[in-house]
Parts: structure tokens; C-alpha cells; sequence
């Protein structure tokens, strides 16, 4: 027999629920930083963001994984760079604008990579 539990509502850690919004944790409301958060409650914040979501987005700072796409390079890309902190979009368009040596050879790594990747594919349909 089996006994009919009521539902709990699942929770994620800050930490977890920043990552999924892409956005950096240290840069976030102290009671989003402090609570827990629902699938609910993160899928609304996705839905429709509250205006300091918003502007996170916008402005930043924003974490690695997000820098690297912007800068067109991988996590390890940055890493190599020098770049181990969160970076705001003026931080951001000011690399790009500057264009330093090291950047300029992680993009092309990661063109490499993209390129490769392409290739196994196609010939993986074959």
C-alpha cells in the first residue's frame, strides 16, 4: 500500500539558482544571497526578472562562464589571461576594445576548437 505524501517544494542553494540565471552571486540582493530559492521562485526570476535582475544582466559584474562568451573564449582562456574575477560589460567592452595579445590568441584557440568540433561532427553523419 502505498502511503500519498504531500509534495515538497524543491530548493536550491543561492549559489545553484545564480548559476542557473547566469548571473554573479556576490553581486546579488543579500536576501536572495542569504535564503533559499524555489523551482518556482527561479523560474519566475527567469520569467519575469525583478529590475535589479535586470540591470545584473546588463551591467554585471558578471561570473566567468559569462565573461568567456562574451570575450569569445573558454573558462581555462580567461584563466590563462589573468582574468580570475567577475568583469561588469564596461570591464568587458574595454577588453575588447584594448584586444591584448593573450586575447587575441584564446580567440583564435577557440575558433580552432569550434572548427574541429564541426568537422568530427559532419563526419560523424557520414
Amino acid at each position: 500500500m502505498t502511503s500519498l505524501k504531500p509534495k515538497t517544494t524543491q530548493t536550491m542553494k543561492p549559489a545553484t539558482a545564480a548559476k542557473k540565471l547566469g548571473v554573479y552571486l556576490g553581486a546579488t540582493p543579500a536576501e536572495f544571497q542569504e535564503g533559499v530559492v524555489s523551482r518556482e521562485e527561479l523560474q519566475t526570476l527567469q520569467t519575469d526578472p525583478p529590475e535589479w535582475l535586470v540591470e545584473l544582466r546588463r551591467n554585471g559584474p558578471h561570473p566567468r562562464p559569462v565573461v568567456a562568451t562574451k570575450l569569445g573564449v573558454s573558462i581555462s582562456g580567461l584563466a590563462r589571461g589573468g582574468v580570475t574575477d567577475a568583469l561588469t560589460t564596461e570591464e568587458i567592452d574595454a577588453l575588447k576594445a584594448e584586444n591584448p595579445l593573450w586575447l587575441q590568441h584564446e580567440r583564435a584557440t577557440q575558433a580552432e576548437v569550434r572548427k574541429e568540433a564541426l568537422r568530427l561532427k559532419e563526419k560523424s553523419k557520414k
